[in-house]
């Protein structure tokens, strides 16, 4: 039998190469918009958002080892799969319809999807819950630093 943090974090690393399709012109519309001045971390996000897809990651198996197999654990199981879509559908969306509302909106939507999932777990495991804050204190950051940027690019909002 595989054991279920080698399916987790076999998933977890997967879905991000399996779902960005970006082209080079996706790429480089992304890299000609104008961000806030205030926003000198931009070196770091990719290293922030690899710690969220380890806690998040780390808060599933949580859950799953608590009550594993059962019909409570495969559901949340699912809210987990659907959390790392909507994050990972943000660039690739963004970039093919080149609309940073579309980027705010899935951002936004992603936040509250942790935040209900985040209420689900807290009864089952303290440890999985507090595994999905970095994403529920990220998640806001990235969503407002898109919001900010639709004024600075008003032709890609």
């Amino acid at each position: 039998m595989i054991p279920p943090w080698l399916v987790i974090g076999t998933i977890t690393i997967s879905l991000p190469f399996l779902l960005n399709r970006l082209s080079p012109r996706d790429i480089n519309w992304f890299n000609r918009l104008r961000r806030p001045q205030w926003l000198t971390f931009e070196w770091a996000i990719p290293f922030i958002w690899i710690l969220v897809f380890i806690c998040g990651g780390w808060s599933a198996y949580c859950v799953w080892i608590i009550n594993p197999g059962t019909k409570q654990t495969w559901f949340l199981m699912v809210y987990y799969l659907l959390l790392e879509v909507l994050v990972l559908a943000y660039t690739p969306v963004m970039c093919k319809l080149r609309s940073l509302r579309v980027g705010t909106i899935i951002g936004g939507t992603g936040f509250f999807w942790g935040l209900f999932l985040s209420y689900l777990v807290l009864p089952i495991s303290g440890a999985a819950f507090g595994l999905l804050l970095p994403y529920l204190l990220w998640s806001p950051i990235g969503t407002y630093v898109t919001w900010k940027m639709i004024p600075l690019n008003p032709l890609e909002a």
